[in-house]
């Protein structure tokens, strides 16, 4: 597991052993890294860069050594822009004992970053990844992706370009097709989220106007702890369901 200096990446993120939620995560590497997200944090996840315990309900948890992990990968990336292949095949290296090679710092505006799907944490900006990036990262093909964006399951943002939160709803529909659920099937999934969105973003919005920067912050942690709970009892609500039914 690397352990480098400064910030989240020190040892003290969880002095005491607790697991964290992904909001505590996130308020841990905002000190070093304040232009991290949670979408971020779930993107490395889906890309196998941190394997964070789960528990039986799906609410994610994170021991010391994930939040290491996390640091380690924003700082290698910001400092020397590697795509996330490359990161991941350190973090094998490291932890298999060895101690890869770091290519110099990215500075003076000189050096370019490589393309590719990972390479959107090099700026502060949220991440974006292009069409042909989500069509590989999720494996569907381009009739597939038009019928989610007419459905309403996915959109592109004004440039195009799609956030870490599309690729992994863009998986999991892929994974439901499997199972026969098409898109059409899905609109009931996605107007109940986008209705619990809306009751979130009211329980929010007083700290949202907060003219306290921190405030403000506060308030997008509180959001995704609200979001993580919600998740947690639409599950629960649906194996109860679900076991009713097939009684």
């Amino acid at each position: 597991m690397p352990r480098t200096s400064g910030g989240a990446g020190d040892g003290t993120a969880t002095p005491d052993g607790a697991l964290l939620s992904i909001g505590a995560v996130l308020g841990q590497l905002r000190d070093e890294f304040p232009e991290v997200t949670i979408s971020k944090i779930r993107f490395l996840e889906a890309e196998g860069l941190v394997e964070p315990q789960r528990t039986p309900s799906g609410y994610r948890k994170f021991a010391e050594g994930d939040v290491l992990r996390l640091a380690y990968v924003l700082r290698v990336q910001r400092e020397h822009y590697l795509p996330l292949r490359v990161i991941k095949e350190h973090l094998e290296s490291l932890d298999r004992g060895e101690q890869p090679t770091l290519p110099a710092r990215v500075g003076g505006g000189q050096d370019q970053p490589q393309d590719g799907p990972e390479d959107a944490l090099r700026a502060p900006e949220e991440l974006r990844v292009g069409r042909e990036e989500l069509l590989a990262a999720t494996g569907a093909g381009a009739v597939e992706l038009d019928q989610w964006e007419s459905y309403g399951l996915v959109g592109a943002g004004g440039d195009g370009g799609y956030d870490a939160e599309t690729v992994v709803i863009g998986r999991l529909i892929a994974d439901l097709g499997r199972y026969g659920l098409e898109p059409r099937h899905l609109r009931a999934v996605k107007a109940a989220a986008d209705r619990e969105a809306g009751l979130v973003e009211q329980l929010v919005a007083p700290l949202r106007r907060h003219r306290n920067p921190q405030t403000r912050r506060h308030a997008e942690v509180t959001a995704e702890e609200l979001a993580e709970l919600s998740v947690r009892l639409h599950a629960a609500m649906l194996r109860s369901a679900l076991r009713l039914r097939l009684r």
